[in-house]
């Protein structure tokens, strides 16, 4: 493994409860859809940041995962990059 990477060794939900006990600041990053959709469905998400960019494509897997709850977002922050790529925070409303 390289950086800060490391391989899991429990379930999702023990995984990000035991880095988010773990002494320190910074964000847990989640990446790849099928992931932060098990994440997600987990309720174990604190903030979406998602960066919209100016081309459509067909296909692939939905950027959110269909649920039977409703999730409310705060907009928390937005920035758009000359390149016309828009950047979104939102933080999960509890």
């Amino acid at each position: 493994m390289q950086g800060n990477a490391r391989l899991a060794s429990g379930g999702l939900a023990e995984e990000i409860e035991r880095l988010r006990a773990e002494p320190g600041e910074g964000d847990i990053a989640i990446g790849g859809a099928t992931l932060a959709a098990e994440a997600a469905a987990l309720g174990l998400i604190d903030e979406y940041r998602a960066r919209v960019c100016p081309v459509l494509v067909g296909g692939g897997i939905p950027f959110f995962p269909q649920r039977e709850r409703r999730v409310d977002l705060e907009l928390v922050e937005t920035r758009t990059f000359s390149s016309k790529v828009v950047y979104l925070r939102y933080r999960v409303a509890r």
